[in-house]
């Protein structure tokens, strides 16, 4: 006998998703995030091209980070409300026009206005990466987190070298209508591929965003994972914020090909994602958190012990691997945290994670920048060190059952 069709919050208890899935969502994330990233390296081109001194290129990069935290907390709680696919689909069509508006801006505003909805469009990533996990079998979960997560982590490494490679052969304008034209063709492919999600949550916009409040309040999880990795994103975002001043002056004098070349090697880190999520699926997050964080702190110990011009920015690379590898893996032990708490919530809580923890990345790239021109590298690199080290002290505090 035929059996009426599911209602929608009952096919999502027995969806499935298939590695060519995850691929494509980890391909997605990646791409997506790049377009905050693509205009770090371009500070200074962009800068003069607009007519904007020096002292005001530092808005580039500050109006795209504001525009994402606008977003994870007014766009991605949609995520509990509206159809899934739906909003992903629309939000990489719009994040689209928004590129193609970046290199036909000649004057600070419109580009500043462009830069920011980027921010704001590009929270579809954190729509994606629960919509994976909504998916994914309880078992296998934190190994799908995990897989789409190195998708994502090796969009944010590659984008400020690709960004500077492009332009060294090219024009800033360039990566950003290259940018537009994949994001066209990846609304295309995700509309084909991507299964509907209809949420649970009966709640209205308003009510969605007021109970933000209150799961911040009264979820000791995110309160613990999102301070965790405040301090582990500050010390990534000091650590790539300082190196490239550091090795721009003597006497390295790296040129802007070669800085790309050096951020090149924080791809390896993300190998942590997929390794990370697996550890987690076996109820072993406390300890493989308190590594990552010893990790970290120690990557940037360890180029104290080298002082030579090469041994040191050897050591520099070493420290890039293992500090975006303990970074990688304590963000997916977080989310696998997360995404294990009550389903009509993950998407909130994904955004509350992110917004807390990527305002600690813009607080420890400027206080790297601040303590470089104080103490140089001593100095950064003892913050940089102590932000772990404070993570890892109160993760030793955490009741384990």
């Amino acid at each position: 006998m035929n059996q009426p069709p599911l209602p929608p919050q009952k096919q999502e208890e027995y969806a499935t998703i298939t590695p060519h899935l995850v691929m494509i969502i980890a391909a997605a994330c990646g791409l997506i995030v790049a377009n905050l990233y693509y205009a770090q390296p371009l500070a200074g081109p962009i800068s003069a091209a607009l007519g904007m001194s020096a002292s005001q290129s530092g808005l580039i990069v500050t109006m795209t980070q504001i525009g994402y935290c606008v977003g994870l907390l007014l766009i991605v709680p949609l995520a509990d409300l509206l159809e899934n696919r739906s909003l992903i689909v629309w939000m990489t069509r719009l994040v689209m026009l928004a590129l193609v508006a970046l290199p036909f801006s000649n004057h600070p505003l419109p580009f500043l206005l462009a830069i920011g909805l980027v921010g704001i469009l590009s929270v579809a990533v954190q729509i994606l990466v629960p919509f994976a996990a909504h998916l994914a079998p309880e078992a296998r979960r934190g190994q799908v987190v995990g897989n789409v997560m190195s998708g994502l982590m090796m969009g944010i490494m590659l984008a400020r070298p690709v960004s500077s490679f492009v332009t060294q052969i090219s024009s800033w304008q360039t990566i950003f209508l290259l940018s537009a034209g994949v994001m066209l063709v990846l609304s295309v492919v995700l509309q084909r591929v991507l299964p509907q999600r209809h949420p649970r949550t009966q709640s209205s916009y308003a009510g969605l965003l007021l109970s933000m409040v209150h799961l911040l309040g009264h979820t000791p999880v995110l309160q613990r994972r999102a301070f965790y990795h405040a301090c582990m994103f500050g010390a990534f975002s000091l650590f790539w914020t300082v190196t490239p001043l550091l090795l721009a002056r003597s006497p390295y004098l790296f040129s802007q090909g070669e800085i790309a070349l050096f951020a090149f090697v924080g791809v390896a880190g993300a190998i942590a994602a997929p390794i990370a999520g697996r550890v987690a699926d076996k109820g072993w997050t406390w300890l493989a958190s308190i590594a990552a964080m010893g990790i970290a702190s120690l990557a940037f110990l360890s180029t104290w012990l080298f002082h030579q011009p090469t041994p040191f920015v050897v050591a520099l690379c070493i420290a890039g691997v293992m500090i975006d590898f303990g970074v990688t893996a304590n963000l997916v032990l977080g989310q696998r945290a997360l995404f294990i708490l009550a389903p009509e919530h993950r998407a909130r809580l994904n955004g509350l994670y992110m917004a807390i923890f990527f305002l600690g990345g813009a607080a420890g790239s400027a206080l790297g920048a601040w303590t470089y021109a104080q103490g140089g590298w001593i100095w950064a690199s003892t913050l940089g060190a102590a932000l772990p080290a404070v993570a890892f002290l109160v993760c030793l505090t955490e009741k384990r059952t």
